[in-house]
């Protein structure tokens, strides 16, 4: 860390993230480039984002189970399958070029944009399922998993989408169980990034800290408010990744 004033502006930034984060996700919007303006190397960036993301999306996790808003035993298997995904991807990251990816998911990411806006199935009301838990956990669970491995933004929105798209879940319960499976895919990546030293702790921890603060009060802001809160959030932040993705490809 250079100086006390770049720890400041990293804490706050991370802050701000795990806020956001925990209400809609993309929360790396935030914190990529912060870690790109401290003068981290590509790999380093991925890695000790994830390192400071797992302490974010712990403390929602935590703050959601602890109001009683978390199916731990039902969501088990799709936890299983998104450490194996989320594992999967971190490694073939290591290895791999993340274009197709990068040009793909500006465009997903508006389609769901459209969608939370826009569909009836997105309130405080749970509805009808389409597909069963243990689809879900193969689908969702290792796909969203292998892709938050590999690349990443947006992957919240990526397990909100499923859980009310497929599971049928109102939106404050899918954000709920959106944080449990981001912590865990965000875990099973760091476990993967540790063996090779990509991690600056000095800097992970400090952000780490901003994360646990936002993500607790992010939690807590989606439990009092629902669906009054999270979809316009929900909304701003897909198409704001979406545009970022979308500028980088252009200036590349």
């Amino acid at each position: 860390m250079e100086s006390p004033e770049v720890a400041a502006v990293l804490f706050a930034l991370a802050l701000v993230a795990g806020l956001i984060d925990a209400i809609a996700g993309g929360g790396g919007l935030i914190t990529v480039p912060a870690l790109l303006w401290a003068g981290l190397t590509p790999l380093e960036v991925l890695a000790t984002n994830k390192a400071q993301g797992v302490f974010g999306t712990f403390a929602a996790t935590a703050g959601f189970a602890r109001a009683g808003a978390l199916d731990l035993r039902r969501a088990a298997f799709a936890v299983a399958c998104t450490f194996a995904g989320a594992a999967l991807g971190a490694l073939l990251a290591q290895h791999l070029g993340g274009e197709v990816l990068a040009r793909l998911i500006p465009l997903l990411l508006i389609v769901f944009a459209i969608y939370f806006l826009l569909s009836p199935r997105v309130s405080d009301l749970d509805s009808h399922r389409r597909i069963g838990e243990a689809s879900f956990a193969l689908t969702v669970g290792f796909g969203v998993g292998f892709y938050d491995g590999f690349f990443g933004p947006g992957t919240g929105t990526f397990f909100a989408m499923g859980y009310v798209a497929l599971l049928g879940y109102n939106l404050r319960r899918a954000t709920a169980h959106t944080k449990l499976l981001n912590f865990t895919s965000n875990l099973a990546a760091l476990l993967c990034f540790l063996p090779g030293g990509h991690v600056i702790w000095s800097i992970g921890l400090t952000m780490a800290a901003g994360q646990l603060i936002g993500g607790w009060i992010g939690s807590h802001l989606v439990l009092r408010h629902g669906t009054r809160l999270i979809r316009p959030v929900l909304v701003v932040a897909s198409l704001a990744v979406s545009v970022k993705l979308l500028l980088d490809e252009l200036g590349g």
